[in-house]
């Protein structure tokens, strides 16, 4: 019994299959504008929210990746009036390796973006309060959904742009 450590000794680096460790968590960029303040205070009517994603990815080496998780809040009232803009640009990197090509991207464009919308949903919500706008909490996002949307509108890219010369021309980020 003493010849097995308890904690699985070199077990891990003896093991082939795939690894998926989250390496640091970290706000890239960020800005709030509240352009109409302090009128915007005694504004009347019902906002309307417009919430933009957007995703990069940059592999560092071998198996890191730095995943770049955009999301911009637009809240306007009437028809141009905007009351604040947010933008957070939250990363993280991910370490992944063992992953065949199609697993690693969609470990890449739904586990990773999964793992930091909390905290863009927080440092949001953070921000539209110390703005001093009322409590508001993003709902949350079904981020593989959004992959099989993708996946779906680049193969009907590649469908119908293929007029024999798809293997010429990459099927990549729309």
């Amino acid at each position: 019994m003493s010849d097995q450590p308890l904690n699985g000794g070199t077990a891990p680096a003896e093991s082939t299959g795939p690894q998926f460790s989250v390496e640091k968590i970290y706000v890239k960029d960020v800005s709030f504008e509240a352009p109409r303040t302090p009128q915007a205070f005694g504004e009347q009517g019902q906002p309307q929210l417009q919430m933009n994603l957007n995703q990069k990815v940059q592999r560092l080496n071998e198996g890191a990746f730095e995943v770049v998780l955009g999301v911009t809040l637009t809240c306007t009232v009437a028809e141009d009036k905007t009351i604040y803009v947010v933008e957070v640009q939250q990363a993280g990197v991910f370490g992944l390796s063992g992953f065949d090509d199609n697993t690693l991207d969609v470990m890449l464009g739904t586990h990773c973006p999964n793992v930091l919308y909390p905290y863009a949903r927080q440092t949001i919500g953070d921000l539209i309060q110390a703005g001093g706008f009322p409590p508001f909490l993003l709902q949350p996002i079904n981020f593989e959904a959004l992959y099989a949307e993708g996946v779906r509108q680049r193969g009907e890219q590649a469908a119908a742009g293929d007029g024999g010369l798809a293997d010429s021309e990459p099927v990549g980020n729309a």
